[in-house]
């Protein structure tokens, strides 16, 4: 059976998000109404994510690797001060650029720009300690059953939007095994008479190659997945 990984599936989800938000930004032209707003809004809006997963991190995964393995948490706690600054850096950046003059939109979005790769920059650095550091002592100093828990335990925390919004968030960036492998559990667990319901709403974020090899995967005709 393969090991319980707390970070990998939601960290490439986290990756190629960040990666597509900074190359979007950089080739926008903010100078189209209402396109200053729209990307400035959504760079506070990864931030405010990625706050709101480091906080649940704390919650369900962190209090566990501080009792067993205090060094890697201490590793953990060294990133977020550089990690944190560069959010509220990026924040301010964001927030400047809705009210930026037209003649000098083309500097603040490079600002921006620079700013959001700065915070990306951090976050990578944060997401390789908990890979490679935090994961591997839990792995050393916790049981399965102890890293099931967490699991369950972070599961049972979401309402029914939020698990959608989490699976659509990650399923993108996942190859097909592990993709396959989540939908059908989150399928076996829905409602009776809701699976095909469920199954079309969390492969709505999917590329029209991705939803046709899970499809394929899972052995059912192919329906147009919910938006």
């Amino acid at each position: 059976m393969p090991k319980i990984d707390l970070y990998r599936n939601v960290h490439m989800g986290q990756r190629a998000r960040l990666f597509a938000l900074a190359t979007e930004l950089g080739a926008a032209d903010v100078s189209h109404s209402g396109a200053a707003a729209e990307h400035a809004a959504r760079c506070l809006a990864m931030t405010r994510e990625l706050r709101e997963h480091a906080d649940h991190e704390d919650t369900f995964i962190h209090q566990l690797l501080r009792e067993r393995a205090p060094e890697a948490a201490d590793a953990l706690e060294a990133e977020h001060v550089r990690l944190d600054a560069a959010f509220v850096a990026l924040d301010e950046q964001a927030r400047t650029l809705t009210g930026t003059p037209s003649e000098d939109l083309p500097e603040a979005q490079h600002a921006l720009y620079l700013a959001l790769n700065e915070v990306i920059s951090a976050y990578l650095a944060h997401l390789h300690a908990e890979e490679t550091v935090a994961m591997p002592a839990l792995w050393q100093y916790a049981g399965a059953e102890e890293l099931g828990a967490v699991m369950a335990a972070f599961r049972a925390s979401r309402t029914p939007e939020q698990a959608f919004t989490d699976l659509r968030r990650m399923l993108p960036a996942l190859p097909p095994a592990p993709r396959v492998a989540i939908v059908r559990e989150v399928m076996a667990a829905a409602s009776h008479g809701q699976a095909d319901r469920t199954l079309a709403a969390v492969s709505g974020t999917l590329s029209p190659d991705q939803r046709h090899r899970l499809y394929e995967d899972l052995g059912v005709p192919e329906v147009r997945a919910a938006g």
